[in-house]
């Protein structure tokens, strides 16, 4: 007799599975949080959890949703945009956190609500047109680089405060405030700390502009110690990223 026959309980449904493993994993997550907020004597609902499902499959995205997540991260346009139309009767915030290619503003535009890695005038251009014929207004954040010898990606420091007035400037835009990735293989608290200082200075110009996307699975207790609004988490949530999307 195999499962599913009369007489026999049917095996566990995978996605039951998935589901106790995601719960468990974002307790774990949340957990960190608290233990962070309470050591830098900050509250936990001044950080917003983002889950980066990059890799991860739509059906992934309703079980976060269903265990309270509202908001979800993507880095890459060709899987974030099927992804997000067929979540699109959830109630769910859409974050591009990944590098933005020019051409693909307009694709973006269509069901992102804030762009996180806005690094240069032509993206600004691009995203602006993009969401005036979306009828739609970006929430856009500047991406910063904290190690240029990288090329991670975003603007170098000085380049900051003109670009975030070009956003600001530009219709169907909001500057949200600043990203930043942590240098690979360094303690990331030094530039964490760079990063909450160009958000200071950002702030005298632009007051609301407060969001601080920093800190992701391995990094988040430093980027909760330096003030950020925003966590990326992907793994500690997700698991090892997946080869292949279903």
């Amino acid at each position: 007799m195999t499962a599913g026959e009369p007489g026999r309980p049917a095996a566990p449904a995978a996605s039951d599975e998935r589901r106790a493993e995601l719960a468990a994993n974002l307790a774990d997550v949340r957990g960190r949080i608290a233990a962070a907020c309470a050591a830098a004597g900050r509250d936990p609902a001044e950080v917003a959890l983002i889950a980066v499902t990059k890799t991860f499959p739509a059906s992934d995205v309703r079980l976060l949703a269903g265990l309270g997540l509202t908001d979800v991260g993507e880095n890459r346009d060709q899987e974030a945009r099927p992804k997000a139309a067929e979540c699109a009767d959830l109630p769910l915030t859409w974050h591009f956190v990944g590098s933005l290619q020019t051409n693909k503003a307009r694709a973006v535009a269509s069901y992102a609500d804030v762009v996180h890695s806005v690094d240069r005038s032509r993206l600004v251009t691009a995203l602006s047109g993009a969401a005036g014929r979306a009828g739609r207004t970006l929430r856009c954040l500047v991406q910063v680089s904290l190690d240029e010898a990288e090329h991670r990606g975003g603007a170098a420091p000085a380049q900051v405060p003109a670009l975030a007035d070009e956003i600001a400037a530009a219709p169907g835009l909001e500057l949200g405030g600043l990203m930043a990735v942590a240098p690979l293989g360094a303690d990331p608290a030094p530039a964490f700390e760079r990063l909450a200082a160009l958000s200071a200075d950002l702030r005298r110009n632009h007051p609301d502009a407060r969001s601080v996307s920093a800190g992701m699975s391995g990094d988040l207790e430093q980027a909760i110690a330096c003030g950020a609004t925003h966590l990326r988490i992907g793994t500690a949530l997700l698991g090892g990223r997946r080869a292949i999307v279903r």
